[in-house]
């Protein structure tokens, strides 16, 4: 792409210093919160509110939060902000109280034998933040018709 004056445009994503963007699509970051505080909450904050509120959770709703990571981490501060009882659900025993600092009011290891049974039909929304995709063997052709 070339500017009116036929100089090269090069596309910098997120190093770009400006960008002209519909306003609906930007969030303004209060001065007191520096940008690399103000940089996690606009990828990893904004993928996991947009599912919840999106689902309607907030008060009265149960609230599951598959892994407890950094997409996780936002996902039960979220699911707590918008008033829901929160569960984290995690592969790692040892996350327990991290999670619930972070807003959990439960904690499951999916480590444990059965751990799903007494969850049945449990939850109004689980928000599911775990990469395990190197735990499955995937066929490229079970992709294709």
């Amino acid at each position: 792409m070339k500017d009116k004056n036929g100089n090269q445009i090069f596309a910098q994503g997120g190093f770009s210093s400006h960008a002209r963007v519909h306003e609906y699509f930007v969030f303004p970051i209060p001065e007191n919160i520096p940008s690399h505080e103000a940089a996690p909450m606009m990828c990893a904050g904004l993928t996991t509110y947009s599912p919840l509120v999106r689902a309607g959770t907030g008060p009265g709703k149960k609230v599951a939060i598959l892994g407890i990571g950094g997409l996780g981490h936002f996902g039960l501060l979220w699911a707590k902000a918008l008033g829901a009882e929160v569960w984290a659900l995690s592969h790692s025993p040892d996350k327990e109280a991290e999670a619930k600092k972070l807003g959990a009011d439960h904690f499951i290891s999916t480590k444990d034998k059965d751990w799903q049974e007494p969850l049945a039909f449990t939850f109004n929304f689980i928000l599911n933040c775990a990469d395990m995709t190197n735990e499955y063997v995937v066929q490229h052709t079970a992709f294709c018709w």
